[in-house]
């Protein structure tokens, strides 16, 4: 038994339209926790909210929200503005957006406060950056391989650069107390397509799992 089971994102499971659906496709995939978006009635669902999302502003209470796109207009400036009337949710840094390395969630802690991040192993990998440098400001973390210029690889992929078991040996030695979950998506709009985005997730949950990493 690790000692962070495997959740995942709901958003693996985009295609059912009903958040228990999703849920208990989870289940049936063998996660544990499901991410749906904030608001959602865990009474409803057939395992337990890991992290839920606020979208497109964070909400002050425990929840995530991916930062700005750096294409918006103000973008720094309205991400500053929302994160300090929302100190108790997670920022999600991401190749695209305002907060994009590890410079800038610094500069950006800096000047709203003591924020705590979602890490998603491949969004930081698109960057360029290591996900191990910032686990120790994270409060929740994601899981999927990725590379320089791509955010989500198969897990068999040899161009993937996360190092699933460097970031599990660094969780252990700060002793981290949140969850994790997989992600995958299918979101063409946004430049990430995807064909199969529940297989992949589960490729890389028993890709863990069978080196004994998960």
């Amino acid at each position: 038994m690790t000692r962070w089971p495997l959740g995942v994102v709901d958003v693996v499971y985009a295609r059912l339209d009903d958040v228990a659906d999703r849920a208990r496709a989870a289940r049936a995939d063998g996660f544990v926790h499901v991410d749906p978006l904030l608001g959602t009635d865990e009474r409803t669902l057939v395992i337990p909210i890991g992290c839920p999302t606020a979208f497109p502003k964070p909400v002050d209470t425990w929840c995530a929200t991916p930062a700005p796109s750096a294409q918006l207009d103000g973008a720094w400036e309205r991400a500053v503005r929302w994160w300090r009337r929302a100190p108790h949710a997670l920022l999600e840094p991401w190749a695209g957006a305002v907060v994009c390395s590890r410079e800038t969630v610094d500069a950006f802690r800096a000047e709203v406060g003591d924020v705590r991040l979602l890490v998603d192993t491949g969004h930081v990998a698109d960057w360029g950056g290591d996900p191990c440098e910032l686990l120790a400001l994270a409060d929740h973390v994601q899981l999927r391989q990725g590379r320089p210029g791509a955010t989500q690889l198969h897990a068999g992929d040899p161009t993937g650069v996360v190092d699933f078991a460097a970031v599990f040996r660094e969780l252990e030695r700060l002793d981290y107390r949140g969850r994790l979950s997989v992600e995958y998506f299918d979101l063409p709009d946004q430049g990430w397509p995807l064909a199969d985005p529940r297989q992949w997730a589960r490729d890389l949950a028993d890709d863990l799992r069978s080196r004994a990493i998960a």
